[in-house]
């Protein structure tokens, strides 16, 4: 299937789930997340979700990285298709941005090569670790600064798509896993 197609498919499901339901499948993401391989890292860097578009809460998720004692990293929109990596520390102040994502008004600066694991926002994914997200680019052109060893974890409402994504380009990065409320990937 094309992105476009996957990308409006998965938005009008997405608009179906109420918010009992995700909140669940926020909270069985994040104990599936316990099971995988990742947790022995430094700096885990995780986005926070536009709820307005019924994004997977990662409120559990932070509840975890913090009482493991991780560095968790933020991310802000800066120009372009860049992002901006920011500390998360008790004197972080969050305002949305004009897409409503929650992000970090300013404060410490991460560098990217010091980021050991991303949580990577989607809209659908296939078999093989492609993945959709809204098309802006944001996370294409991080994911192709980090360090080649960096461990990235898709998280998805929804299963992986049977068909292949048939417009993948050459700039785009796969995922190493993407957890579903009901399984974990692998790829």
């Amino acid at each position: 299937m094309l992105k476009k197609d996957l990308r409006s498919l998965y938005k009008n499901r997405r608009r179906l789930i109420d918010n009992a339901s995700l909140e669940d499948s926020s909270l069985n993401i994040a104990n599936r997340l316990l099971k995988l391989p990742v947790w022995s890292h430094d700096y885990y860097h995780i986005f926070l979700p536009i709820s307005e578009n019924k994004e997977i809460d990662t409120t559990f998720i932070l509840s975890i990285l913090q009482g493991k004692d991780k560095n968790v990293v933020l991310p802000k929109v800066g120009d372009y298709t860049t992002l901006q990596h920011y500390l998360l520390t008790d004197s972080t102040r969050l305002k949305k941005n004009k897409w409503n994502i929650p992000e970090p008004v300013d404060g410490i600066e991460v560098p990217i090569s010091k980021i050991d694991v991303v949580f990577i926002p989607l809209l659908a994914f296939d078999k093989k670790g492609n993945r959709v997200g809204y098309g802006k680019g944001f996370y294409d052109t991080f994911l192709a600064e980090c360090r080649e060893d960096v461990i990235k974890i898709g998280l998805s409402l929804f299963p992986a798509e049977d068909d292949l994504i048939t417009d993948t380009y050459d700039n785009d990065v796969p995922l190493d896993y993407c957890v579903t409320p009901s399984e974990t990937y692998s790829f």
